[in-house]
């Protein structure tokens, strides 16, 4: 029998219920701790996919263990691919999507396949939904090597890919996930759902565990505060906002370089005229967002009243690459 979750109001009870979808590549390494999860959750999903986007390291055959002792499991194969880009996550998200979209579903999520959470994980998330009706999509910070987001520099406004819980409306509204081959899928989706009206929040009262170092699939060091610089410019970030955040990763180990080759990235290709990648409707309206927020930092810093750090908008969510500036 499913589970639903369920919040009391003044009208009665409203049931939510939800699907996930994690698209997978060669993740034996952490997929089991997510299978663990999932399994442990209090409040079931109505439908969990797995797709193994051409996975060859034992993905698929840890996958099958688990589906093997749950109904609501499916593992998708996909084939074996060459190339190596973000847009491929989007191609195994929608390969998911075709199997749960015909469902009666209230929330729909994409779940990374290397990070772990408490049994009342979705039970909690869904209970947001449940009190507001124009909150789109919503998740929780997650912790690395014990560390996590410093929320005075990164907007509760964002919410990381990591784990994106979506309204089905929501997710319809903004056409699901864009295939953008450099990255930054997750703050796309984030930045259209607010553009057409929807709130956007993450939660800091409940955590995941993220086990693989985030940037560390294909790249390392400082070739990951670089590609973080060009995703930056790719999607839309405002060049006095990335001055001011290169400006402030001066001041974090690697000391200094670590902050120019942040500068270095977003700024060289904008000086040699680069497509964004990002729709323009979305650079658009990063701009006024950035904008707006520089107002307020800068009105801070000349003495002209204090606002309450981690307040939704007021800073910058995470860089295009996830990490905090």
């Amino acid at each position: 029998m499913h589970v639903t979750a369920e919040k009391t109001e003044g009208n009665g009870k409203t049931p939510r219920s939800y699907v996930i979808i994690t698209p997978a590549r060669n993740e034996a390494a952490f997929i089991e701790e997510t299978l663990k999860s999932m399994v442990s959750q209090t409040v079931p999903p109505l439908k969990y996919v797995v797709v193994s986007d051409g996975s060859t390291d034992g993905t698929d055959e840890i996958v099958q263990k688990y589906a093997a002792q749950c109904s609501w499991l499916e593992l998708v194969r996909m084939p074996e691919r060459q190339e190596r880009h973000f847009a491929g996550k989007v191609h195994a998200f929608n390969e998911g999507y075709a199997r749960v979209k015909h469902l009666p579903y209230d929330l729909i999520g994409s779940l990374d396949a290397d990070i772990s959470f408490d049994a009342e994980y979705f039970s909690f998330l869904l209970g947001k939904f449940a009190a507001n009706p124009r909150l789109g999509l919503a998740g929780t910070p997650h912790t690395e090597n014990n560390r996590m987001y410093d929320y005075r520099f990164a907007s509760l406004e964002h919410v990381s890919g990591a784990c994106q819980l979506f309204r089905r409306e929501c997710f319809e509204a903004i056409g699901g996930y864009l295939p953008l081959k450099a990255g930054g899928v997750d703050l796309c989706a984030v930045l259209s759902a607010r553009l057409r009206g929807w709130q956007t929040r993450t939660f800091p009262e409940k955590l995941c565990m993220h086990h693989r170092k985030m940037g560390s699939a294909d790249k390392s060091g400082l070739a990951v505060i670089l590609h973080d610089g060009k995703k930056d410019y790719l999607l839309g970030a405002h060049p006095l906002w990335e001055f001011f955040r290169a400006a402030y990763r001066m001041r974090k180990p690697p000391y200094i370089i670590g902050g120019a080759c942040l500068f270095f990235g977003f700024f060289w290709p904008m000086l040699l005229r680069r497509e964004r990648t990002a729709p323009k409707e979305i650079v658009e309206f990063r701009h006024r967002e950035q904008r707006a927020r520089l107002g307020v930092v800068l009105r801070r810093l000349m003495g002209g009243g204090k606002q309450p750090a981690a307040t939704a908008g007021e800073a910058e969510p995470p860089g295009a690459g996830g990490q905090a500036p």
